[in-house]
């Protein structure tokens, strides 16, 4: 499970001007990412706009991807949604070759019970040949998967060995690191409190902001887990307005128009998403231009 500790990506998905995947783009991505020493990759997860891919696409992106990376970095594949059966199915068709682990939001809309979040996931686990990381971000999902769910799951089920929690409830990420087994792994799903969760026990983040800097965070988070904090507060203080802008009109608008600045790919989102507008464009412009000189 090391392979999950330190900086995941969650990739964004490139499109071309006509809302058709842009492979070359997403290669580029990669590329830059691996080059940025980032420890691993999630594909498909809410950053990449899965919600707005078919089945098709979603197969050739998750194809493509192992293509390129081509077993340099471990892999994670964004598999969720709000039909127990139908996630479980989909997760026994997945094909593995490439992959390392499986991300699964809690479901979303349906508001259920811990009772139902937990037979979910036990559902899942049953229907995977791959360890599974639970997600808990309750603002997308509108409902939360309490600490005592996360340790019961990570007790009960063996390939369930963590969970990305980007609730921003540290009564609940220390009752989590209190509570849990000691192998299961907490991870930060929000880039603010990658560093304060850290200091709690948590192994590392699943970064939106990484698809930009990827270097500059993941020496920030390396630098954590090594303890040594005092090195990386100052690269910390110097990603939050970054992190603020990159937010402020939506995931992934903000980080598709960083990676257009930095000749990654183009900035196109599929609607409901729409671009940031040109005044945040440029203060995210002027804000990486002070951040990689």
């Amino acid at each position: 499970m090391n392979k999950f500790h330190g900086t995941g990506v969650a990739l964004v998905t490139p499109f071309n001007a006509d809302g058709s995947v842009d492979f070359d783009g997403l290669k580029n991505l990669i590329n830059y990412l691996i080059e940025g020493k980032v420890e691993y990759l999630v594909s498909l997860g809410t950053t990449g706009e899965a919600s707005t891919l078919n089945k098709d696409e979603k197969k050739k992106i998750w194809e493509f991807t192992a293509e390129i990376n081509n077993g340099r970095l471990p892999l994670v594949a964004g598999i969720g949604g709000n039909d127990t059966r139908a996630i479980a199915q989909n997760i026994k068709d997945f094909e593995v070759s490439g992959y390392s682990a499986i991300l699964s939001a809690s479901p979303y809309y349906n508001k259920p019970t811990q009772e139902g979040i937990y037979q979910h996931y036990k559902a899942l686990s049953e229907s995977s040949s791959l360890p599974i990381l639970l997600y808990n971000v309750p603002g997308r999902t509108g409902s939360n998967v309490s600490a005592h769910t996360t340790c019961r799951l990570a007790t009960d089920l063996n390939n369930i060995i963590g969970i990305k929690e980007a609730s921003g409830n540290f009564d609940q990420f220390n009752q989590i690191m209190r509570d849990k087994p000691a192998d299961f792994m907490l991870i930060s799903g929000d880039d603010p409190v990658a560093m304060p969760m850290i200091s709690l026990g948590a192994v590392g983040v699943i970064s939106v902001i990484g698809n930009a800097l990827p270097k500059q965070l993941s020496d920030m988070i390396r630098l954590c887990l090594a303890g040594d904090f005092a090195k990386a507060l100052p690269l910390h203080l110097s990603l939050i307005e970054f992190t603020r802008l990159m937010f402020v009109e939506g995931n992934p608008a903000g980080a598709k128009a960083a990676l257009k600045h930095f000749g990654v790919c183009d900035d196109n989102l599929r609607l409901p998403l729409v671009k940031v507008s040109q005044g945040i464009r440029e203060a995210i412009i002027a804000e990486s231009k002070k951040i990689t000189g």
